[in-house]
């Protein structure tokens, strides 16, 4: 059994990534999903679904890719921020700017699963759960 799902489903993503792979079978969880909910929101993946066979779901996630032959990942960077043997919490005023705002950090707060700037937007803090450029 794998303790950290979230950190597992970023490294997997991150892999995935690195060899070129247009999809990856994950964990399906709800912090998963939405997490992959919001990283095609933001434009990171292409898209996302959740496969069922011999009686287990697992989740697909569908990774871009920018320029022609050389298939150079969308993703530039993964970072689990807040860990089950530390966890992260922030207020709504200091919110961290990932790469002075070309990427996003994504929290988990009262109002569901928010990215900074939402979260910002709505006033709300919560644990910091990963960041993305």
């Amino acid at each position: 059994m794998i303790s950290d799902q979230i950190a597992d489903f970023l490294t997997r993503i991150r892999n995935a990534g690195r060899a070129r792979l247009s999809k990856v079978d994950t964990w399906n969880s709800r912090m998963n999903r939405e997490i992959a909910e919001i990283l095609v929101r933001e434009g990171y993946l292409k898209s996302y679904k959740i496969v069922t066979e011999d009686s287990k779901s697992s989740l697909r996630v569908y990774l871009r890719f920018e320029g022609g032959d050389l298939k150079k990942p969308v993703i530039q960077g993964l970072r689990r921020l807040s860990k089950p043997g530390l966890r992260r919490y922030v207020k709504s005023d200091k919110v961290p700017k990932i790469m002075s705002g070309f990427g996003i950090s994504i929290l988990s707060t009262s109002k569901g699963m928010l990215t900074d700037k939402e979260a910002k937007q709505q006033n709300v803090g919560g644990e910091l759960v990963c960041s993305v450029w």
